[in-house]
C-alpha cells in the first residue's frame, strides 16, 4: 500500500467515524445544543485530518473554517429549532437533524480531504471552491447519513 493510499484510508476512516458521531449528536433533543455538539465533532474531525496530512492546525482557525463552510447550513439550524415545537417538533427534528448533521460532516470532511490531498494548507483554502465542493458532497452525505442512522436505529 502506498503512502497516498494509506493516507486516504486514514482520512476516510476519520470522516466515517465522525459522521457516526455527528448523527449521534444530531439526536440530542435540546435545540442548539445539538448544533454545538456537531460543530465540536466537525472541529475534531478537521484537527485529525490536519494531523494525517501534517498540516499546521489551531482551534481558532479550525472553528473559523468549519463555520464558514458548514455553519451556513440553514437546514441544520432549522431542523434543530423544529425540535422546540411541542410534540411533532421532537419527532421531525429528531429524524432530520441527525441526517443533516451527518451529511454536513461528510461534506466538510471531503472538502478538507480534497484540499489537503492536493497539497493545500488551511490558510490557502478557496472558500468559493470549498463551498461548491461542500454543496455537492452534502447531497451524497445525506444518503450516507441515512444509512448510518438506520444502522444506529436498529441497534437501539
Amino acid at each position: 500500500m502506498s503512502n497516498v493510499e494509506s493516507r486516504l484510508e486514514k482520512a476516510d476512516d476519520i470522516i466515517r467515524n465522525h459522521i457516526m458521531y455527528a448523527v449521534g449528536g444530531g439526536v440530542i433533543p435540546i435545540p442548539l445544543v445539538d448544533i454545538a455538539a456537531v460543530s465540536a465533532i466537525q472541529l475534531d474531525m478537521l484537527k485529525q485530518l490536519a494531523k494525517v496530512y501534517e498540516i499546521e492546525f489551531s482551534d481558532e482557525s479550525g472553528k473559523a473554517y468549519v463555520s464558514a463552510i458548514a455553519g451556513s447550513s440553514l437546514a441544520r439550524i432549522g431542523a434543530s429549532l423544529v425540535k422546540t415545537i411541542p410534540g411533532i417538533g421532537s419527532l421531525v427534528g429528531g429524524i432530520s437533524m441527525p441526517i443533516l448533521s451527518g451529511a454536513s460532516t461528510y461534506a466538510l470532511g471531503e472538502v478538507f480531504k480534497t484540499h489537503f490531498e492536493s497539497g493545500g494548507k488551511l490558510a490557502d483554502i478557496s472558500m468559493d471552491k470549498a463551498k461548491d465542493i461542500f454543496k455537492r458532497e452534502f447531497e451524497i452525505g445525506k444518503n450516507i447519513a441515512k444509512e448510518i442512522k438506520k444502522m444506529r436505529d436498529k441497534k437501539s
